[in-house]
């Protein structure tokens, strides 16, 4: 129930990809890593970058970059994982998604919000949540249970089962 003056506000965690600012709500984010070695695993989609060892957890690592079109994100000394709770069909998947960088978290109130831009029928836009202008900026905010296909995170769940099992049975990956 909304009250007339009253304003509902979210924190959200900004980060870069190319040129562009994203953003993601805050609960959805466990926390950021700095890019540490990713093992890649076979006949994953080119966006599934591979997989990262998180404190004894096979976490897989997309690369948002590539998942929108862009180039492949190259490591520099500010590109990080942002590790993400993904919600499908009543399950939480944890993954990394790679960023260019981490800008800071936001508070953004749904009066600075504006919906998700209509860009005709054959270009996808459900999982871009809306669009805040901060300053002179736009910021693009994700939806990010929207961004991959129920396929697409049945296969990254698939590789991460199997190389767990390989783990758990004492088998070594290939780096």
């Amino acid at each position: 129930m909304s009250i007339a003056g009253i304003v509902s506000t979210t924190q959200y965690l900004t980060f870069k990809l190319d040129d562009e600012v994203y953003a993601l709500d805050i609960t959805k984010v466990r926390e950021v890593l700095d890019v540490t070695t990713i093992t890649k695993v076979p006949r994953t989609p080119e966006f599934m970058r591979g997989v990262i060892n998180l404190r004894g957890s096979v976490v897989p690592v997309v690369d948002l970059r590539l998942k929108f079109g862009m180039k492949k994100t190259e490591k520099t000394v500010n590109t990080c994982i942002n590790i993400v709770e993904v919600t499908v069909d009543g399950d939480t998947i944890i993954l990394g998604a790679l960023a260019d960088s981490v800008q800071e978290v936001v508070e953004l109130g749904s009066d600075n919000v504006e919906p998700a831009p209509k860009i005709g029928t054959r270009l996808r836009t459900e999982f871009i949540k809306g669009m805040a202008r901060q300053n002179d900026r736009f910021i693009i905010i994700l939806d990010i249970d929207k961004v991959f296909s129920l396929d697409e995170l049945a296969m990254v769940q698939t590789s991460q089962s199997e190389i767990a099992a390989e783990t758990t049975a004492g088998g070594r990956r290939r780096s």
